[in-house]
């Protein structure tokens, strides 16, 4: 009989099947309800994170923008501001700052991705903290995907997906892995009205 080798790739596949069962999809249904209502009140979404956060920020104001059909920005796309910033005002107001000279109003929404999301008493993500702050007190809309226990983000937001934590020693990856599948599900959920990719409307 064949002895099946658990390798690094079978676990952390493993590892995936079993945080897809522990998710909560609720909250993940919580996230399209609010998008949806920016949506209908035209309102703009801003995304943001940090290192792959802010990729897949990058990559998802795009898909919101073509396939969901809402006027979306990335809060780091324009390199040379925002090194302007940070070198003139710091690392910790500069996505704020940027908010703000966006006039970030009521019927916006900021998306954030982090893997932690923030914690401000020990200077963790400063910069996502000081825009969800920011987004709270113009009244904008806030939502979110991040893993462990989803720190600012989730006790701030109005809506939160947290990543449940199946292996400390992935707890990065998988975060990072699963926030991509999170918004790919939701610039295809049918509460938003996308319209459908390139490859979903070829036929033959």
């Amino acid at each position: 009989m064949t002895q099946v080798v658990d390798t690094y790739s079978r676990s952390f596949l493993r590892d995936a099947m079993t945080i897809c069962e522990r998710l909560d999809d609720a909250t993940v249904e919580a996230v399209a309800a609010v998008l949806a209502e920016v949506k209908a009140a035209a309102g703009r979404l801003f995304l943001c994170g940090s290192g792959g956060g802010a990729g897949h920020a990058s990559h998802a104001a795009s898909d919101f923008r073509k396939i969901v059909g809402i006027e979306s920005y990335c809060v780091t796309d324009n390199v040379t501001e925002l090194t302007a910033r940070i070198n003139d005002e710091g690392w910790d107001t500069c996505y704020a700052d940027w908010l703000r000279a966006s006039r970030l109003r009521a019927k916006d929404c900021l998306f954030v991705f982090s893997v932690g999301g923030g914690d401000a008493a020990r200077a963790i993500s400063a910069q996502l903290v000081g825009a969800v702050d920011y987004a709270r007190v113009v009244g904008a809309r806030v939502v979110g995907v991040a893993g462990r226990d989803g720190g600012h983000l989730a006790r701030v937001a109005d809506a939160c997906v947290i990543i449940p934590t199946v292996n400390a020693a992935s707890v990065t990856t998988q975060t990072e892995g699963f926030q991509a599948v999170i918004w790919h599900l939701l610039v295809g959920h049918p509460l938003l009205g996308a319209d459908r990719p390139k490859w979903e409307s070829v036929t033959g």
